[in-house]
């Protein structure tokens, strides 16, 4: 599901499909605009896949346990690419305090 259709939900509706509450999902993606924003103030290439598309995505791999070649081929991008992505989101998401899916042990 792409944000685009996901944004349109209700918030019981949301929370149970994508497993975070809408204000959580706003401020997970508030963090990841303001990390890319600093990473990327030089400029460089357009990603193809949005922040909160791929915010999504690396939900959906965590909460569904679809792989990432499944979701890749949903967004339409390469997979290797989703996966990388993927895990600067969860590494950055982990260093502003929210916790989706490393946990210590």
């Amino acid at each position: 599901m792409k944000y685009e259709t996901a944004k349109n939900l209700n918030n019981t509706r949301f929370k149970r499909l994508i497993g975070v509450a809408k204000p959580v999902f706003d401020e997970m993606v508030k963090a990841l605009k303001a990390e890319y924003q600093v990473k990327h103030a030089r400029g460089g290439r357009k990603p193809k896949l949005a922040i909160e598309d791929l915010l999504l995505a690396t939900l959906q791999y965590l909460k569904e346990y679809r792989t990432y070649e499944q979701i890749a081929a949903d967004y339409g991008v390469h997979d290797s690419n989703l996966i990388r992505r993927s895990h600067w989101a969860e590494e950055t998401l982990a260093k502003h305090g929210f916790n989706i899916g490393k946990q210590e042990i």
